[in-house]
């Protein structure tokens, strides 16, 4: 019983997986977080660009 327990200790089979996988969290946490901060400065580009195609718009009219 004490040798089984002692291999399962030293099993370090699936290690690598759970590092894999960790690390993907990691990189998918991190993506999404940039994401977010990227949205609020598309949506300011976008509105900057609405609002000035709108004033060239009246302007040429």
């Amino acid at each position: 019983m004490k040798q089984m327990i002692q291999n399962f200790m030293n099993d370090e089979q699936g290690q690598d997986l759970i590092e894999y996988t960790l690390l993907m969290a990691f990189v998918a946490l991190a993506s999404a977080a940039l994401f977010l901060g990227a949205g609020g400065n598309i949506s300011g580009v976008w509105t900057s660009g609405n609002s000035q195609l709108s004033t060239a718009n009246t302007n040429a009219s």
